[in-house]
């Protein structure tokens, strides 16, 4: 039996993929449809990207402990993202402006948008990016994979030789 295949490397490697193709599909929401992010959708890409990047490190290691420990990480940051979500939808899109709430402090604190602005650059209020994707609110896309991703880390984490 190959090495890989009694370890988490290809969930690890999957969740990576699934983190860096959300932030795909967000950035072409933004620069190709004119969904333009606010503070709340910002902090759920930049989550992605944490999770991504923590996956693919872990996955390059071959011990089992490596990716238990990324597995971990990644399931504490998917609860982390399907907070941001859940409170996104039900209070802040509800607002008319989520300057100074917690996830414009984070990205503040992070200097996020500093750092990379074409990806997480805030460009609108969160009642302004209240938008559905058909007939589903954005949030809940986000909220789904998510939840997808807490599923695989504890399936990582419970993955027996």
């Amino acid at each position: 039996m190959p090495a890989s295949s009694s370890t988490g490397r290809p969930w690890l490697l999957a969740m990576a993929v699934l983190c860096f193709a959300a932030v795909g599909a967000a950035l072409a929401s933004q620069y190709v449809f004119d969904m333009r992010p606010c503070p709340w959708c910002i902090l759920q890409r930049a989550i992605f990207v944490a999770i991504g990047l923590l996956c693919v490190l872990g996955a390059l290691f071959p011990a089992r402990a490596a990716h238990h420990v990324a597995a971990g990480a990644a399931l504490i940051l998917a609860a982390a993202g399907a907070t941001a979500a859940i409170y996104q939808h039900n209070v802040a899109a509800k607002s008319a402006s989520c300057a100074l709430t917690f996830a414009d402090k984070v990205i503040n604190a992070l200097g996020l948008e500093s750092m990379a602005p074409a990806l997480f650059q805030v460009t609108a209020s969160c009642a302004d990016a209240a938008v559905s994707v058909i007939g589903v609110p954005y949030e809940f896309w986000s909220l789904g994979l998510f939840v997808v991703l807490g599923a695989a880390s504890i399936g990582v984490l419970l993955k027996r030789r």
